[in-house]
């Protein structure tokens, strides 16, 4: 049974290379057994900023992301739990899917600089050890109370947004998603897919 157990969430509509890289990455760091991608449910963040792609989708997105990378899992706590996604709930029930286990919340800068603004992020900071995925260049300013794993990874400048909009307009995908996932989106018809 896993012992130290990294928590990275996220929408992933699509999961890119730049997810995966820091997954494995992170993983390698912190030498954690596993590295959980928690697919959100509602990512209450982003729902009214743009149409999210359905969670189901997403999930079978992130599977297909993870299935021949040692150490990665899916996962869909969070779908299974409906409604807003909110990570300290998802802290609980890792909790209780693995005694004793050992958690990692992993996010990317940003995300950690606005960590205040969090639902319950106490409770993400008691339950969990913060780890925040640094780029090279500068560190970003974190919120002093809280004691922060770094773990700097090779800064990859692949958006989400910018490959969905690629999918609309032909540019090439190559090397931005691995071929699993690109069969998937290709399979459900995500994105308005013509590749």
């Amino acid at each position: 049974m896993p012992q130290r157990i990294g928590l990275f969430g996220g929408t992933f509509d699509p999961p890119h290379v730049g997810h995966l890289v820091t997954a494995v990455n992170v993983r390698h760091a912190l030498r954690l057994d596993v590295v959980v991608l928690m697919v959100a449910n509602v990512p209450w963040q982003k729902e009214r900023s743009r149409r999210i792609t359905p969670a189901e989708d997403r999930f079978a997105l992130v599977e297909a992301a993870v299935a021949d990378v040692p150490g990665l899992i899916a996962g869909r706590t969070e779908i299974d739990r409906g409604g807003a996604s909110f990570t300290a709930d998802t802290l609980v029930t890792l909790g209780e899917r693995y005694p004793g286990a050992e958690l990692f919340t992993i996010v990317g800068d940003d995300a950690a600089a606005g960590f205040t603004t969090w639902e319950r992020f106490e409770e993400v900071a008691s339950r969990s050890s913060l780890v925040v995925v640094d780029r090279p260049g500068v560190p970003v300013e974190l919120p002093e109370k809280f004691k922060w794993n770094r773990v700097e990874v090779p800064r990859l400048e692949v958006s989400s947004t910018d490959l969905r909009s690629r999918f609309s307009d032909g540019r090439p995908l190559d090397y931005l998603l691995t071929e699993p996932v690109l069969d998937v989106i290709r399979d459900r018809n995500l994105y308005g897919s013509a590749h």
